[in-house]
């Protein structure tokens, strides 16, 4: 179920994930984690100032409501999206990444880092699979 929102603001879909209109750049990855409600705004800040801080010059974007990230003029490595209790972190080629994320997924490279509210992010252990990610040719979206 969707949660309500004010005047002007995004809608957001379930699990708080902010709907943003696709596209390419800084701007809509702003307005995504702006739109982002509660404690989730300051992970999706926390994860964005890693990336950057970690890949200057990253490709961002915005597809299918979730931030992406790619090192690649035509590739991505990482996403993230709100869900109901914690944020999602996607690595696409997660499962070469040593160690690799935490979580499994349906699809055999990707795994997920799940941030759930109260828990701090490891800056070293996020920006150390960020760089072994971007190393990593990017997944086509």
């Amino acid at each position: 179920m969707a949660e309500r929102r004010t005047e002007g603001a995004p809608r957001l879909l379930s699990g708080g994930n902010p709907q943003i209109p696709k596209g390419y750049g800084e701007a809509p990855v702003r307005a995504y984690i702006a739109a982002m409600p509660g404690w989730k705004q300051a992970v999706g800040q926390d994860i964005d100032r890693i990336v950057t801080e970690t890949l200057p010059g990253v490709r961002k974007a915005v597809k299918w409501n979730s931030p992406l990230y790619g090192a690649e003029d035509d590739g991505w490595f990482l996403s993230f999206h709100c869900m109901t209790r914690y944020i999602k972190v996607a690595f696409f080629r997660g499962a070469l990444l040593d160690p690799p994320p935490p979580e499994p997924s349906k699809q055999p490279e990707v795994r997920y880092l799940h941030i759930p509210e109260g828990e701090a992010v490891d800056e070293a252990r996020l920006a150390d699979w960020i760089r072994q990610a971007a190393r990593l040719p990017g997944v086509k979206m």
